[in-house]
């Protein structure tokens, strides 16, 4: 149901990262650096991965909005229903605003753009951008903190074998 092109990615950073710049390879790449989604107002931490691959960012603030039923499920095989979740509300609601590109390369703090303090520094700006934005509260909270807070596990979804 989205209305974007996406792409599962492995928790790995490695295999994230070619991933990620395959796909930037073909064209624009839209990356949700918090990995999840929250009902409340918060912002998780962001992964610093996404201030690596371009030279520039521009942050999409996305807030949902709904009456009824919140189709943010953190029980991984529950996740197919979010969507069906969301269409139930009488009124459901996106609100979208693009915001100003992020240079990613302008160096800070004497870090080069290589340097992992710089890209955490990044992502971190990108996260002031967001909050600001939405009017949501940052955190230092990660996806991972969030899942384990919430149901007990990593928000991983393990790919099931397949029967031979």
């Amino acid at each position: 149901m989205a209305p974007i092109r996406t792409a599962r990615l492995t928790r790995d950073r490695d295999e994230d990262r070619r991933r990620m710049e395959r796909l930037l390879a073909r064209g624009n790449l839209v990356v949700c650096p918090e990995g999840t989604t929250c009902r409340e107002p918060y912002l998780l931490r962001l992964s610093p991965l996404f201030a690596e691959l371009a030279a520039e960012v521009t942050p999409i603030a996305l807030e949902t909005r709904v009456d009824m039923f919140y189709g943010t499920s953190t029980k991984p095989t529950s996740k197919v229903l979010d969507p069906l979740y969301f269409m139930m509300n009488p009124r459901p609601e996106y609100r979208v605003e693009f915001l100003e590109p992020v240079d990613t390369m302008t160096v800070a703090d004497g870090h080069g753009h290589d340097d992992i303090s710089h890209n955490i520094h990044v992502a971190n700006r990108v996260q002031r951008v967001l909050g600001e934005a939405l009017a949501f509260q940052l955190t230092e909270q990660t996806r991972k903190d969030k899942y384990m807070m919430l149901s007990g596990n990593e928000g991983i979804v393990k790919a099931k074998a397949k029967k031979s």
